[in-house]
């Protein structure tokens, strides 16, 4: 069976070659691109993200990955977004910017806000509440995921005559300070605030989960 083909957008969020070689290790091709032609012809595609989310949307911007994340989308190609990569897809962030807020991706409602913890950033390993019907999570239910963040999502509103009408995104939950949305299930765009890549055997599975949908 041939491997499914995977890029990872290549757009200057940082080291993502532990994300190039997890992928490989649970049976994906990887390339590491921004190519357009490449981008739109993956099996699936991974939208990595460290640091301030402004920077990362703007990095995104520059190599048009918001419109070949749409494009993609529209044609219901998968695509998993990671960390920053996540609060990438919701509507914005109130996290500081000396270069001025850019807005994300809008393909969820809500914007990333600072967790109310005492200790910030929420660095570790943290349980997840998956949702019944899961796939991401098939298997690791009950697993403890490595997160590095001082932002999340802490609301998750749909409207009821919305686009989510019929069939709504399945949410994934975890805490810290108060609950945060850690993973959604929504189609073709999947999303993770942790670091599957740094999540040891439950990252390592969850990644082989979502290629698994790509064959």
């Amino acid at each position: 069976m041939t491997a499914p083909e995977v890029v990872v957008l290549d757009y200057g969020s940082g080291n993502v070659r532990s994300a190039v070689r997890a992928l490989e290790r649970v049976g994906a091709h990887v390339t590491l691109t921004a190519d357009e032609r490449s981008v739109l012809d993956a099996d699936g595609l991974f939208v990595p993200g460290v640091g301030n989310f402004h920077a990362c949307l703007r990095g995104l911007r520059a190599v048009d990955g918001h419109r070949l994340i749409d494009v993609r989308l529209s044609g219901s190609r998968p695509v998993l977004g990671i960390c920053v990569g996540m609060q990438a897809m919701f509507e914005g962030s109130s996290e500081p910017s000396v270069q001025g807020a850019v807005p994300g991706l809008d393909q969820w409602p809500g914007t990333v806000d600072r967790l109310p913890a005492e200790v910030v950033p929420h660095m570790g390993w943290s349980r997840v509440e998956a949702p019944e019907g899961t796939v991401l999570f098939d298997g690791v239910q009950d697993e403890r995921f490595y997160f590095v963040h001082s932002y999340g999502v802490q609301d998750w509103t749909l409207d009821p005559h919305g686009p989510f009408e019929v069939v709504a995104p399945r949410v994934t939950w975890a805490e810290h300070g108060t609950r945060f949305v850690a993973a959604v299930e929504n189609g073709p765009l999947c999303a993770t605030q942790f670091h599957p890549e740094k999540s040891g055997d439950a990252g390592k599975q969850l990644l082989a989960n979502w290629v698994a949908t790509l064959r």
